[in-house]
């Protein structure tokens, strides 16, 4: 498969790198020499230094042999125009980067389709949805439905309080058919859980459940139930103006925002928030602003390294729910070890996103879950497929892949060794970035 991207910021550069590590033709075209770098040296694609939008350059890079054209610069109007142009030169589909929602909507999307733009990804909205799911099932690090609600991915951080500490997966302890643990994120390592693996206070668990279970679930990790109403944003950009405006019915929101304009805007836009114009990283601030009364913090600001302070700050005061958008890449891992809470990645998630559109359509779904560098792929089980000649236990799947349950005739149900999965299933797996390849020979 033949790619090109337009734009090597760092969405672009990121899934670039990300689908270089697979079978495909990368091409990376940018306006700028210093932001394609060594990435031709370093990574298995090609570079190219020119204008998006120009249709020279769009030739000599090849737009109109190949498969995908993703224009994600940081221009609106220059990736729906770049588009255009290489659905003109002949590529096959195209997806651009927005940041109006309003094109998002389902009324207009055959009219970009007859324009010739397939896809249209905004990376904000993407994150906002899962602020409010986040904020939402508080109790869990990260919410995820699978498979249109039919299965849940519950991550939760294990403290002292979980009845399911020390016992091994050997034991039978975790036979019950309630819940599935798929993962552990322990230190750095990811753990495909086997027989002689155990629980230990301070991992992070992936376990996938129905919502008939997810109160079971709950009691068994220890976990206290907690009604969020005072919920404080730090930035007033796109991401705090989306959730906000979803969230804002049914929860008290401030909004704190150091540009004026920016706060102008926010009152126009999200007229029932309160919108404080000050620095969210003022200590004295936060206090004048109840930052002590607040059941949840969200640092959504351009800098990931105010995001974190801010969050660190919040839980000094005593917030128990706090979420971090961190765009560096490096820093989730410390984010993660200093107990941040929730760490959002805009990159991660345009990639899941995206990467979905490359595989073979017995995929219905992948999500990214960046603190696991893992993904969550639900597969389509086809008629005489390896996945259906035998019982889950005898597959031999790889050692880096996990499946956690199944949704047959719309019920969603949990496996263990001796299911048996057959055509039609919808299977979620979960898995380590570089297997899912591999995992496709057993679906097709």
């Amino acid at each position: 498969m033949r790619i090109v991207i337009a734009g090597a910021g760092e969405v672009g550069t990121h899934l670039a790198k990300l689908l270089s590590r697979e079978d495909m033709e990368i091409s990376l075209l940018d306006e700028s020499n210093d932001r394609l770098g060594d990435l031709s040296a370093n990574y298995d694609m090609l570079t190219k230094v020119g204008n998006p939008t120009s249709i020279h350059d769009q030739r000599e890079i090849g737009v109109k042999d190949c498969d995908l054209f993703i224009s994600v610069t940081p221009s609106e109007t220059e990736n729906m125009t770049a588009c255009l142009i290489a659905n003109s030169l002949g590529a096959k589909r195209t997806l651009a980067r927005i940041d109006n929602y309003e094109y998002l909507l389902p009324e207009n999307r055959k009219f970009f389709e007859n324009m010739g733009l397939n896809h249209l990804i905004y990376p904000e909205v993407l994150a906002a949805n899962e602020i409010e799911a986040s904020l939402r099932t508080n109790w869990m690090r990260y919410h995820l439905e699978l498979c249109q609600g039919a299965l849940d991915l519950c991550v939760i951080k294990i403290r002292s309080s979980a009845k399911i500490i020390g016992q091994t997966f050997a034991s039978g302890v975790y036979n019950h058919g309630r819940y599935r643990i798929v993962a552990i994120k322990r230190d750095q390592e990811t753990i495909i859980p086997r027989g002689n693996d155990m629980v230990l206070e301070g991992d992070m668990v992936y376990c996938v459940c129905t919502k008939d279970d997810m109160e079971y679930l709950r009691e068994e990790l220890g976990k206290s139930k907690r009604e969020i109403k005072n919920v404080i944003f730090f930035g007033g950009g796109r991401i705090a103006r989306k959730a906000a405006t979803e969230l804002i019915n049914e929860m008290n929101v401030k909004i704190i925002e150091n540009d004026r304009a920016l706060c102008n805007v926010l009152s126009e836009k999200v007229p029932k928030a309160l919108i404080i114009n000050a620095d969210g990283t003022d200590m004295e601030v936060l206090k004048e602003e109840g930052i002590q009364d607040a059941d949840a913090f969200v640092a959504v600001t351009d800098i990931s390294e105010a995001n974190i302070f801010a969050c660190l700050a919040a839980k000094r005061f005593g917030v128990r729910k706090t979420i971090a958008e961190v765009e560096n890449l490096d820093y989730i891992p410390m984010s993660e070890g200093l107990d941040i809470g929730t760490v959002l990645n805009k990159k991660t998630i345009t990639a899941s996103y995206i990467y979905q559109m490359l595989l073979d359509t017995n995929v219905r779904g992948v999500h990214n879950l960046t603190s696991a560098d893992a993904e969550i792929v639900e597969f389509v089980a086809n008629e005489g497929s390896l996945i259906t000649r035998r019982k889950v236990r005898e597959l031999n799947l790889p050692d880096e892949a996990n499946i956690g349950g199944i949704v047959r005739a719309g019920e969603g149900i949990l496996v263990n060794g001796e299911s048996q999965i057959i055509a039609g299933d919808l299977v979620v797996v979960f898995c380590k970035n570089h297997v899912i390849r591999n995992l496709e020979r057993f679906f097709k």
